[in-house]
């Protein structure tokens, strides 16, 4: 038998950890756990999401971009794109002109929405009934 493992947290990389938990806690309705300079992390009370400082840390562009592809991004279940887009807008998100989801193409596909954190790492915003 072996040892069970469990998920900790994600920690994304991040110029200024302070600055995302703070967006990102807001975004989510959750509460910031800790918060310095070189970390931050927040929770619901079940999960948890980290922010880890890296000198010189630029996001990976959106769309993808040969010379330096996403590494990771979240993809949140939201009940309306448009709500959640202005939220995010409103705590300091941007929206990016290349948005793939909003019409996709396939069948039994919803919509999504890309939205970029006040750093540049793109957020899903997933429609679900």
């Amino acid at each position: 038998m072996t040892a069970p493992i469990a998920l900790s947290c994600v920690t994304i990389d991040s110029a200024d950890p302070r600055r995302l938990a703070e967006f990102y806690a807001a975004l989510l309705d959750w509460r910031i756990m800790h918060s310095e300079d070189g970390y931050a992390l927040i929770t619901d009370g079940k999960s948890v999401l980290c922010f880890g400082f890296v000198e010189g840390h630029t996001a990976a562009p959106w769309p993808d971009s040969p010379a330096q592809a996403k590494r990771v991004h979240l993809d949140l279940n939201v009940a309306d794109i448009d709500q959640a887009t202005d939220l995010a807008v409103s705590l300091g998100a941007t929206i990016p002109e290349f948005q793939p989801g909003l019409n996709p193409d396939w069948d039994n596909q919803l919509p999504w929405g890309i939205v970029l954190d006040p750093e540049g790492h793109p957020i899903c915003l997933n429609l679900r009934e």
